[in-house]
């Protein structure tokens, strides 16, 4: 059975969106601060599969557990907010966030899209995929460059092996929204392009020559491998 930590200072909608995913058949645990539910991520006994994480939150907010998290866990993440406004959605994103939720959501939405989420972070039987000097591990879920492996966030990940997969290739953003965070493209959803932004930023740091992510304004991207 899945688990789900709910980290919210709003108790009675963590209240409400524990039980409605107990109901789906997750374990749920609930904290109402960021630094009870770092503890709850460190501890292996209550160690969750995914977190459902509020921005804003008195004392350690979400954004900053969230920058402290991914220093050691690479667990998918889904950030709620009440505050709508893209440049905090961008901002969740780019601290390594997965997926992002505007308050009120319904408890259907949030559902689908945790059950996206864990299928694109459970174990896959595959090969090794290689892109020049890139080498992925679908059942492992690591990448590499050479031999030094990429630090990557599940959406991050699904979003390379997406790229990979049709090396050389135009992906559009819509195919890579379903591919990487297994939902429909929105309207001014910059998502996939912060996830792209990690990405290229990682690449680069690895190696000069690890593939480059080309893009064509307003159609895709593309994963290219040679000389810029």
């Amino acid at each position: 059975m899945p688990r789900i930590l709910i980290v919210d200072d709003d108790r009675a909608l963590a209240a409400l969106l524990a039980e409605y995913l107990q109901r789906e058949g997750f374990a749920v645990d609930v904290a109402h601060d960021g630094d009870a539910g770092l503890a709850q991520l460190h501890n292996p006994t209550t160690r969750p599969d995914l977190l459902i994480l509020d921005v804003m939150m008195p004392g350690r907010d979400g954004l900053e557990t969230l920058r402290e998290l991914r220093l050691k866990h690479r667990l998918p993440v889904i950030m709620l907010s009440a505050k709508g406004e893209p440049v905090d959605r961008v901002i969740g994103l780019e601290l390594g966030a997965d997926d992002y939720l505007t308050k009120p959501c319904l408890p259907r939405e949030l559902l689908a899209r945790v059950r996206a989420q864990l299928r694109r972070n459970a174990p896959v039987s595959a090969g090794s995929l290689q892109v020049g000097v890139l080498r992925l591990e679908p059942s492992e879920r690591r990448a590499y460059v050479g031999e030094q492996e990429l630090s990557l966030t599940g959406a991050e990940f699904q979003l390379l092996l997406a790229l990979a997969q049709r090396a050389g290739e135009l992906v559009d953003k819509a195919t890579l929204t379903r591919m990487a965070l297994g939902r429909e493209l929105e309207r001014f959803d910059r998502s996939i392009d912060v996830h792209v932004s990690r990405l290229r930023h990682k690449l680069s740091e690895a190696s000069a020559q690890a593939p480059r992510i080309e893009s064509v304004r307003g159609a895709g991207y593309s994963l290219v491998v040679g000389a810029a």
